[in-house]
């Protein structure tokens, strides 16, 4: 067999591996109550003067992470998207890629998807590797009958945490669908 040959049956099986259908995976968004730490700041950090005050971090603030808690309550368990809009801004963290996401999949439950694009956009803006933005973003584009793109979300999954993590199974999932069934992420 000659190596051109190796190399296509590789691809194809590499191919075949990855479109096979996961099995059963529901396609719900998911999340967590728990915000991930911010990503490093490429910024140097000030330096520390007389009047400047020691602050904490926003994952090391209790009223951030109970604030953030009950919003994704609020989100998940009671289904009122608008006033968890209103908990996460109040949060004063948006440019959070945690808090902006939510923000995001909140206004794509209430329909609004210009808003919600631009707040997964925001998210993405802040941390570039947020899988959980991917996945709903992606959630998003599949809406939007942009199957493509919400491909090419579920590939930046896939390099960010593999295909095992249940970001890319929840979205691998959704794109197994027909178009048009009428699902609700």
């Amino acid at each position: 067999m000659s190596i051109s040959a190796i190399k296509w049956l590789a691809a194809a099986a590499l191919t075949l591996a990855l479109a096979a259908p996961s099995s059963f995976t529901p396609a719900f968004a998911a999340g967590s109550d728990e915000p991930s730490p911010p990503p490093p700041s490429s910024k140097s950090a000030p330096k520390d003067t007389k009047k400047s005050k020691k602050k904490h971090s926003s994952a090391d603030d209790p009223a951030f992470l109970q604030g953030y808690r009950n919003a994704y309550t609020t989100i998940y368990d009671g289904h009122d998207y608008a006033a968890a809009i209103d908990q996460l801004k109040a949060l004063g963290h948006d440019d959070r890629a945690d808090v902006a996401n939510l923000i995001g999949y909140s206004y794509r439950k209430l329909g609004n998807y210009q808003l919600s694009q631009v707040w997964y956009e925001r998210a993405l803006k802040a941390d570039p590797n947020h899988v959980r933005t991917w996945q709903y973003y992606g959630l998003w584009q599949i809406e939007q009958g942009n199957r493509e793109q919400a491909q090419y979300h579920l590939t930046r999954i896939g390099a960010l945490c593999g295909t095992d993590c249940a970001e890319y199974k929840s979205l691998a999932a959704a794109l197994e669908k027909a178009p048009g069934t009428g699902l609700v992420y």
